[in-house]
């Protein structure tokens, strides 16, 4: 009978947490930090733009494009174009990837793209299906800016209490064996789950 090879886990070969954690910690910090450099870029851009114009309630994409008149002229709607494309084919995979391996942990199914489609059937059906779900999502009758905002606050809700079991499991040593969160790091975990929870109710209230 063939067994499927298995991932090593650190907890099993804690001698190599320490290149993995300096992999982890590199690729996340490179990844955020591009992240909310765009995010900037984008707030300043709207609020130089169309904010200074009296736009503040955007509804359509051309609208959103309108943020780009001034630097790119004639070319606005065609810039904003491909930039939507770029984003969804960014997006559409790492959302797709990351469905499918949540799906897959959480039922224990061989997951990675590393194993061939027929050792990870399942996983891989689940990439084929969350990829066509995006895919549908655009011939769905959704207003896209109102999806976008939406979405967001629901991300910044569900945030808190996933958050929340982060730091509590990150914590327990029957878990997470030699590399429990401890220390400045655990403070500021802590810290920053806090934070989210307050902007999470103030802004609660302000829809109240």
């Amino acid at each position: 009978m063939h067994v499927h090879p298995r991932r090593t886990r650190l907890i099993d070969a804690p001698a190599q947490g320490k290149d993995a954690l300096r992999r982890i910690r590199i690729d996340t910090l490179v990844g955020m930090g591009f992240s909310n450099l765009v995010a900037l870029a984008i707030l300043i851009t709207t609020a130089a733009t169309l904010n200074v114009s009296g736009i503040t309630d955007i509804q359509t994409s051309a609208q959103a494009a309108e943020a780009l008149r001034p630097i790119a002229g004639n070319f606005a709607s065609l810039i904003f174009t491909l930039g939507i494309i770029g984003t969804g084919l960014l997006a559409v995979p790492v959302l797709a990837g990351s469905a499918a391996y949540a799906v897959g942990e959480a039922r224990q199914w061989p997951t990675g793209l590393k194993r061939r489609p027929k050792e990870a059937q399942a996983f891989y059906a689940t990439l084929v299906i969350a990829t066509l779900v995006g895919m549908i999502l655009n011939f769905v009758p959704i207003d896209p800016i109102k999806a976008l905002f939406w979405s967001a606050v629901l991300n910044g809700v569900a945030a808190v209490p996933v958050m929340v079991i982060i730091m509590l499991v990150s914590a327990r040593k029957d878990i997470m064996g030699n590399f429990i969160v401890q220390g400045w790091l655990k403070w500021l975990g802590w810290t920053a789950t806090l934070l989210m929870a307050g902007v999470v109710m103030a802004m609660l209230g302000a829809f109240l």
